[in-house]
């Protein structure tokens, strides 16, 4: 393999040259920015691809081979949750800003710099030195970055103060970027300005004090009391001035940021994707509280990953502003262009959350004290046309009765049985705004990727085979008894993407481990190497992978590569040999969400695939391009040895066939 090179970072040339004869069109490292690692003396506690760790860790990424980052949501994350998708859909996340770039210690002659002590940025970072490196601390991160933004804002004002002409380029700089954004980046601002006024609370536990327009209830249409809210917001907006042209100052230094990230990996040959996430932050909900129906929130039905449901809380936009009276787009439609209208000018395609959200949303009551209760007992917002506990939902309904199975669950995915093709482009209503607009500015529908895991209902399967949209196939969830299994990679469809595991998922390394545990590891490799070495000596190579867990674990990955789908993803976990979870869906655990790559991945990594305990690219692709028949093996017989000189000698313990 290459080794590291901060500048030009490549793959060998046998490792893209394997990948296209095995059809992969994308080969994606999915991380989230808390994951990143940093660099000594600049950690302070979480992560971000914009630091000089993170861009590190990118450019050893793409010399492995990776040719897309898939990233989480980047929003801004309240003080008390550090979930990704629960923050804010428009503003970025402050924790992900890159302080070093603004310290006053040469280098690059950004227009920020030396907005930042080197005596303050140092005592947070020696203060997290006494930290774990591997698991972050958000809330410490939360605190430093705030100090740190507030330094930033002081020294910014100071400057302007002495006509420092950097320091008006970038006041010129920030009310165009004011202006231009005006839309979310005043609301968002004076929403943490209050919740900083109010102690971190959600909004709902905000004290009345303006007992007309309370400060919970500023952005909401309220009968006869709109001028009220007029008044009071202008009056807060003045009040906390500064407080927003801080928050103002930190969003454009972050989008200047992404966006040289962005630039500098598009050089490098890499496609960079961002997260559509289905829910949305108390900000949001706050300030556009009207787009959303009241009575119902959106969660997750009952399902073979979570029997229980799941009661997410999230708003459901109201469909009777989907369009209005003369079919043009409606406050929610509008709301929806301008969230991926702004991504698509950050990003080079779009990871869909929980796409179910957007063409048949699971919805329960949210006036049930009981949530899981209340999500068990929830329904389908347009395939629920009579149900005598949801009649609210009626008007709702684009499925009629007559077109449901009234004798399944109403969660199943057959719950619908047919649709006219007028009926689907109903349901298809938000997904066609984000196909078009994603097809607007990269030609293709290919950027998009939808995150369909355990449950694929009839009207979200057909609107995406409308506009040939893949979904996901987790590999280690397959069941491996059953031939038609949507898990199983040779299931797959070339759209489709295709994983052994993701961020809700243990890590592929330890669950191979409990398949060793729990008996299960004969059938894996009976079933892989039937896959990968078809004939008389398939015995013979399960034997051998039953018997070794990291060979186990390499016969999975070959097998990704030997499937149908074109597009292939991998956990940064998954690609290191770690076993520790980074998110246990449904579960409180102060781990979650806080797993990052180890300051000293690189010397680890290249140590670790010499032994099979991390993965190794080059024996992957080998065993997959062994398993496609004598014909191409000894048409491609040059490359298979180059790969298996780029693997070590680790490959060749392998069964050779």
């Amino acid at each position: 393999m290459n080794t590291l090179t901060q500048t030009d970072p490549a793959p060998d040339e046998a490792i893209v040259e394997a990948m296209r004869l095995l059809g992969k069109k994308s080969f994606a490292l999915s991380i989230h920015d808390a994951s990143f690692p940093s660099t000594e003396g600049q950690d302070i506690g979480t992560g971000s691809p914009y630091t000089d760790g993170g861009r590190s860790f990118l450019a050893f990424a793409r010399s492995l081979g990776f040719d897309t980052v898939i990233l989480g949501p980047q929003g801004q994350k309240a003080r008390d949750n550090p979930s990704p998708y629960d923050a804010t859909l428009f503003s970025r996340n402050i924790l992900s800003l890159d302080f070093a770039k603004l310290v006053d210690c040469g280098g690059e002659a950004y227009l920020w710099r030396g907005l930042l002590s080197s005596q303050g940025f140092e005592r947070q970072v020696f203060a997290r030195t006494k930290l774990s490196s591997l698991y972050g601390n958000h809330l410490y991160a939360f605190n430093a970055s705030h100090q740190f933004l507030d330094e930033v804002y002081r020294g910014f004002i100071q400057k302007i103060g002495q006509r420092d002409s950097r320091a008006l380029q970038l006041l010129s700089e920030l009310d165009a970027f004011v202006l231009q954004n005006k839309d979310w980046l005043q609301a968002d601002a004076l929403y943490h300005a209050l919740c900083d006024q109010y102690d971190g609370y959600h909004y709902h536990d905000w004290p009345a004090i303006d007992q007309l327009c309370p400060d919970s209830n500023l952005y909401q249409s309220m009968p006869g009391r709109a001028m009220a809210c007029r008044a009071r917001r202008a009056m807060l907006i003045k009040k906390y001035q500064k407080a927003i042209h801080r928050y103002q100052l930190g969003q454009l230094i972050l989008h200047h940021q992404h966006a040289d990230l962005r630039e500098t990996i598009n050089r490098w040959g890499m496609r960079l994707y961002g997260d559509l996430q289905i829910g949305d932050s108390p900000c949001d909900t706050w300030s556009r509280g009207s787009l959303f129906l009241s009575h119902y929130a959106l969660g997750a039905p009952p399902s073979r990953t979570n029997p229980k449901g799941q009661p997410w809380g999230y708003g459901v936009l109201d469909p009777n502003l989907y369009l209005d009276s003369q079919g043009n787009p409606g406050a929610a439609m509008e709301f929806l262009i301008n969230r991926v209208a702004k991504m698509m000018n950050e990003f080079d395609g779009l990871r869909i959350d929980h796409p179910h959200g957007l063409v048949c949303p699971w919805v329960y009551r949210s006036d049930d004290p009981d949530p899981f209760h209340a999500v068990q007992q929830g329904a389908r917002l347009f395939s629920s046309p009579q149900l005598l506990d949801h009649p609210r939902l009626a008007c709702y309904a684009i499925a009629q009765m007559n077109q449901l199975n009234m004798s399944v669950p109403r969660f199943s995915d057959h719950w619908v049985t047919d649709l006219s093709s007028a009926q689907l482009t109903r349901y298809a209503l938000l997904m066609e705004v984000i196909v078009n607009l994603v097809r607007a500015h990269t030609g293709s529908v290919e950027s998009v990727l939808c995150e369909v895991l355990s449950t694929l209902p009839y009207p979200l399967a057909q609107v995406m085979a409308r506009y040939g949209i893949g979904r996901f196939r987790i590999t280690q969830k397959a069941n491996l008894n059953d031939p038609s299994d949507v898990y199983r990679s040779e299931n797959a469809r070339p759209e489709d993407w295709i994983m052994v595991g993701n961020h809700d998922t243990l890590p592929i390394w330890r669950i191979a481990r409990s398949w060793v545990a729990d008996g299960q590891v004969a059938l894996q490799a009976e079933y892989l190497a039937k896959r990968l070495v078809p004939g008389q000596e398939s015995y013979s190579f399960a034997r051998e992978i039953a018997g070794d867990r990291r060979k186990l674990v390499h016969a999975k990955m070959a097998d990704m590569f030997l499937s149908p789908a074109e597009h292939v993803m991998v956990f940064f976990p998954d690609l290191l040999g770690m076993e520790q979870v980074y998110n246990r869906p449904g579960i409180l655990d102060s781990n979650n969400w806080m797993l990052r790559v180890p300051r000293d991945y690189d010397a680890n990594y290249f140590n670790a695939i010499q032994h099979g305990d991390a993965l190794n690219l080059p024996c992957v692709l080998v065993l997959a391009m062994r398993a496609r028949g004598i014909d191409f093996r000894t048409k491609h017989n040059s490359l298979i040895c180059q790969l298996q000189k780029l693997a070590g000698w680790w490959v060749n313990n392998f069964v050779e066939t």
